[in-house]
């Protein structure tokens, strides 16, 4: 089944959960830079998270492209896009 053919809520559902994923990963990315935990290489940990917040981003924009898209999804999509986008850029500022 294709990603486009789901419904609206499944989409926007996963998409919060991929943007969700990505920003802790990037966060505690951060973190473990910042005090030095952990002494491993943050850098494949940064990589997944950007993806997974693309990824997240991505989802919301395709079900704010959908046709004859009732206005409650409309407006959490754009939220979704919003919030997804300033953590995107944040992290990508970050590194």
């Amino acid at each position: 089944m294709k990603w486009s053919n789901l419904p609206e809520p499944i989409l926007l559902q996963r998409s919060f959960i991929f943007g969700l994923t990505g920003i802790v990963l990037g966060t505690l990315s951060l973190i473990n830079t910042q005090f030095g935990f952990l002494d491993a290489p943050m850098g494949p940990l940064n990589g997944v998270s950007l993806l997974l917040q693309f990824f997240g981003l991505s989802l919301a924009v395709m079900v704010l492209r959908k046709r004859k898209l009732p206005q409650e999804f409309k407006e959490k999509s754009q939220i979704m896009i919003l919030v997804l986008g300033v953590a995107l850029l944040f992290f990508v500022l970050s590194l």
